[in-house]
């Protein structure tokens, strides 16, 4: 954990997040849990490395969680009981922010007031529950959407359900409350002001980070040791929730192009999918295991389970490529990781993936949704491996953590003191009407 530093004047002193639908304690790559568990993780730990307390309030799935658990020193996980603990999916969640909400309210009032300093909300449920405490508590709402309704659904992955228009108004909702909008990517922050009509005045760039200790270059020929993996093999890494967003199909179809075009490469390439089905993957959780049997690749493709961090860091560093075919990313943390590995990406050029990833630099952004362009495009990297991988690691040395953790420091002291002078933005009851436009937006480092 980072060295503990001095607090500026302005800087809270508690932290009240909150994460309706997915907890910080979940492993990532199963179920809802995936880059947002893991956001809310490493900065929950930065800022109480800051001398900042963080609750992360959260909904129980489970009779036997405890109410709170200590997740680490300084971050304390709250589990709210709100509807029935198993066997409620995400879209029904909506149905239970008002036990939600109640439950973080009674929390907040066995406390004198003032207990917390500002409410950070991650996903528009979450925004929901943090616009009515930043009401009752008289503290700025920080929200961190994550992913947006309205661009997931112009980015469809065949038969994909469109995200409902409940949804799309819940975020206008939050959109206009938050005292501040924190966009991973400016290309987000463009998002949030084009399509939701944000004030580029409380819209700001904070990009996410990596843990550069973890997720580091190593021997790859131990990695590939300690996993089973041939010396000699071509490995082809996907790491993700399985389900259409995530495309891991366009990477089996791609290497089955690049089989089809170098037979002998078939006894060297193995292709690696870290993760479990999730979303509307779970309607078909086998459909990649039969994907692959109908390429006929079934004997190079290992469909492993999601991996703990130090785990996966083995499965970067051991692959020759790591593919993110995503139809859509809000930025694309499994890219960054890889490269922190050393290991050099081949993405869609969509979203957050095109700051995740440099171009020619750290790896190749694709453009298409063709299979042959996919392999194309990872035979250009292997065909470069050495040069890239160092500018993987060289690019992914520019995002951390604690420069995440900084950024949002400010802003919650620069909210907090507008919400003090009574300078916040007069807003509006819905979040529709003239859209401006993106100048103005703030780049926090």
């Amino acid at each position: 954990m980072p060295a503990r530093r001095l607090l500026s004047p302005r800087a809270p002193r508690r932290v009240a997040t909150v994460s309706v639908h997915t907890s910080p304690l979940d492993q990532p790559g199963a179920g809802d849990a995936g880059g947002m568990n893991v956001y809310i993780v490493e900065v929950s730990r930065r800022l109480a490395a800051r001398g900042i307390a963080v609750d992360v309030f959260t909904r129980a799935t489970s009779s036997d969680l405890p109410p709170v658990v200590e997740m680490s020193p300084g971050v304390t996980v709250r589990h709210v009981s709100a509807g029935p603990f198993e066997g409620l999916g995400k879209e029904e969640l909506p149905g239970q922010l008002c036990a939600f909400t109640a439950g973080v309210l009674r929390e907040e009032a066995q406390h004198e007031p003032g207990h917390y300093d500002v409410v950070h909300s991650h996903y528009w449920l979450s925004g929901q529950v943090g616009w009515l405490a930043r009401d009752r508590w008289s503290v700025p709402l920080i929200h961190t959407a994550h992913t947006l309704a309205k661009v997931k659904n112009a980015a469809l992955a065949d038969g994909d359900r469109p995200e409902p228009r409940a949804r799309v108004i819940g975020e206008e909702q939050v959109v206009a409350e938050a005292d501040r909008l924190v966009a991973n990517t400016e290309e987000e922050a463009r998002q949030l002001v084009d399509h939701y009509g944000a004030d580029p005045r409380r819209t700001l760039v904070v990009p996410p980070g990596v843990d550069l200790d973890r997720f580091r270059p190593g021997d790859r020929a131990a990695a590939r040791r300690a996993l089973g993996v041939p010396a000699d093999a071509v490995v082809l890494t996907f790491v993700g929730r399985i389900q259409p967003l995530k495309a891991p199909d366009l990477l089996l179809e791609a290497a089955a192009r690049m089989l089809g075009d170098d037979p002998a490469l078939r006894d060297r390439l193995e292709v690696h999918v870290v993760g479990a089905p999730s979303g509307s993957g779970l309607e078909a959780p086998r459909r990649l295991e039969e994907l692959a049997v109908r390429l006929g690749i079934a004997d190079r493709v290992r469909l492993l389970p999601p991996q703990t961090p130090d785990r996966l860091a083995l499965h970067y560093r051991a692959a020759d490529v790591a593919v993110v075919p995503s139809h859509n990313e809000s930025f694309g943390l499994v890219a960054l990781e890889a490269q922190a590995c050393g290991t050099p990406v081949v993405a869609a050029d969509v979203g957050g993936l095109s700051t995740a990833v440099d171009d020619g630099v750290s790896g190749v952004l694709v453009g298409s949704r063709d299979p042959a362009a996919y392999a194309a495009a990872i035979r250009a990297v292997l065909a470069r491996r050495p040069l890239l991988s160092a500018g993987a690691r060289r690019h992914a040395s520019a995002f951390s953590w604690e420069r995440t953790a900084d950024a949002l420091v400010a802003a919650y002291a620069s909210a907090a003191a507008e919400m003090a002078a009574g300078a916040a933005p007069v807003r509006r009851e819905r979040a529709l009407g003239a859209l401006r436009p993106v100048a103005g937006t703030q780049v926090a480092w």
